[in-house]
């Protein structure tokens, strides 16, 4: 999903993957695209309260389950004590800065990494993490 979907959309995309497109569902789902920051259930409750006064962190949570369930939201988890989410669900790893603890998305070619020692396991999901320090903060 690394092309920009239309914010109008979103309700259509929602009901695609059997998901009935509430308000605040909507919202979130909308936050996760615009902001593509990996936000974390905190930062997204906290973001959208001002203008959904009647939103919880629960419902929050419970959405980002539903849509990682529906496969439209990627769970990353690059420290222990840390979940983060993505609406990008094309494969792509991640980067997390240690000085100010931003995430950036980075692409790779999943074809041309040589890995061994797999032969005949069944992989279900692939996650590149990388930690360090990141342009700005050098």
């Amino acid at each position: 999903m690394r092309k920009q979907m239309n914010i109008d959309g979103i309700g259509e995309y929602l009901k695609e993957h059997g998901i009935k497109p509430s308000y605040q569902r909507i919202r979130i789902f909308e936050y996760l695209m615009e902001k593509r920051n990996h936000p974390t259930v905190d930062l997204i409750y906290r973001a959208l309260l001002p203008e959904i006064p009647t939103l919880s962190k629960t419902t929050v949570y419970n959405t980002l389950n539903l849509f990682i369930e529906k496969g439209i939201t990627l769970l990353i988890v690059i420290e222990e004590n840390e979940t983060r989410y993505d609406a990008d669900i094309s494969d792509h790893g991640h980067f997390k800065c240690e000085k100010c603890g931003n995430v950036y998305d980075f692409d790779f070619d999943i074809s041309r990494m040589d890995i061994n020692g797999l032969e005949g396991f069944g992989i279900k999901e692939r996650h590149v993490y990388f930690k360090g320090i990141c342009s700005e903060c050098m």
